[in-house]
């Protein structure tokens, strides 16, 4: 068992016993199959409104007692590893005073409790899910939750914040606004400016190609306005992702997923083997960019794409968004750790690459090293 599946773990009796209370079911740990089934149902509505026909997107689906259990059972423990993830890249970790704007039901508050925040103050528009976080979290002393209404009136609660988190939220903010991205934009760019000295702002969205990229077009904005990328970003300028209407950016990670959410993907005919997400790690305007390991650096933003007769990554890094090929019959002891490089990782090159076509070709005097894993922090003594 991964020691994310283990803290996790900790966590499905106590969805399910909220589960229970919200839907008025008594029983055992386990769903029966009418439960099951039940649930399913609620998991397909939901996915559908969020993920297909985007009609859910922004409305008070939380209000909803079944949808609200289908989060908690599904959605909950995937935006909880996913929080866990991102929170892995953080140099010198999650510390101080958290504020989890859109909270729901507190994934993310719950997750950052787990990484050792002093302190979580979980904020959300509806009282039921709020409500449902104070069941799952019990009489946690470190937690403070309030309703409010997201707005353009940041909540005073941000001030002198060390880490601001908003997970899956941007994208339903003013979604139908002619002026939509610049107004998620001006709200962040808000939150920044009323962090503590290095605090940093934390935004997990969809990995749908439209959200992807409309996170990308806010980040653009941003920092154009002079904040700061601290991950996953290696690049200053504008996203090369976004060159191509094609393209798009985001996470996929590996995760031993609770067997629960196993059964119950399954009974509703998802796919919730890996985690994907868009994600941003912030930092306020004039601060200072992280000082990037020496030498010529990729993050891998790709899986392999793998071709006859050569290796292939697509990496993105200070001198932008390339694809990487490495010729097999050029395989060997100094260019080994190509081959297992996945989506996330960052790798130094070195020696001559060659461009060739879209990318560059690692030659024969080449050298690959993985400098920092995929949920990993990227530091200059990397």
């Amino acid at each position: 068992m991964t020691a994310q599946r283990a803290m996790l773990s900790t966590w499905v009796p106590r969805l399910l016993g909220a589960w229970r209370r919200i839907a008025r079911r008594p029983g055992g740990e386990a769903l029966s199959r009418d439960e099951l089934d039940h649930v399913a149902r609620a998991v397909g509505t939901l996915s559908h409104g969020l993920t297909r026909d985007r009609a859910l997107a922004g409305a008070r689906y939380l209000d909803d007692p079944a949808l609200l259990g289908a989060y908690l059972l599904l959605w909950w423990p995937v935006s909880y590893a996913q929080g866990s993830s991102v929170f892995g890249e953080l140099v010198g970790g999650v510390r101080g005073r958290v504020v989890d704007l859109g909270c729901g039901p507190g994934p993310l508050a719950c997750a950052a409790l787990d990484a050792g925040a002093a302190e979580v103050i979980a904020l959300d528009r509806s009282a039921r899910a709020v409500e449902a976080l104070g069941a799952i979290a019990g009489d946690e002393p470190r937690l403070a939750r309030r309703v409010i209404s997201l707005d353009e009136n940041i909540p005073r609660e941000v001030d002198g914040a060390d880490l601001v988190l908003l997970g899956h939220v941007v994208n339903e903010l003013w979604g139908d606004d002619a002026k939509g991205l610049e107004r998620r934009a001006a709200f962040l760019d808000g939150i920044l400016r009323r962090l503590a000295p290095g605090g940093r702002l934390v935004v997990i969205e969809p990995a749908l190609r439209e959200t992807s990229r409309a996170l990308l077009a806010v980040r653009d904005r941003l920092v154009a306005g002079g904040a700061v990328i601290h991950a996953p970003c290696l690049y200053r300028g504008a996203c090369p992702a976004l060159a191509r209407e094609s393209d798009w950016c985001h996470a996929e990670r590996a995760w031993d997923p609770p067997a629960l959410v196993d059964e119950l993907s399954r009974a509703a005919r998802l796919h919730k083997e890996s985690l994907k997400m868009t994600y941003l790690v912030l930092g306020a305007p004039g601060s200072a960019w992280p000082a990037p390991p020496s030498g010529r650096l990729f993050r891998i933003v790709s899986e392999p794409l793998d071709e006859k007769g050569r290796a292939r990554r697509i990496g993105c890094g200070p001198e932008g968004r390339v694809a990487l090929t490495l010729p097999t019959k050029r395989v060997s002891d100094a260019t080994r750790a190509f081959l297992d490089l996945a989506r996330g990782d960052v790798a130094r090159l070195s020696g001559t690459l060659t461009a060739r076509g879209d990318g560059l070709r690692l030659e024969e005097d080449a050298t690959v090293e993985r400098v920092a894993r995929v949920g990993e922090p990227v530091t200059s003594g990397g």
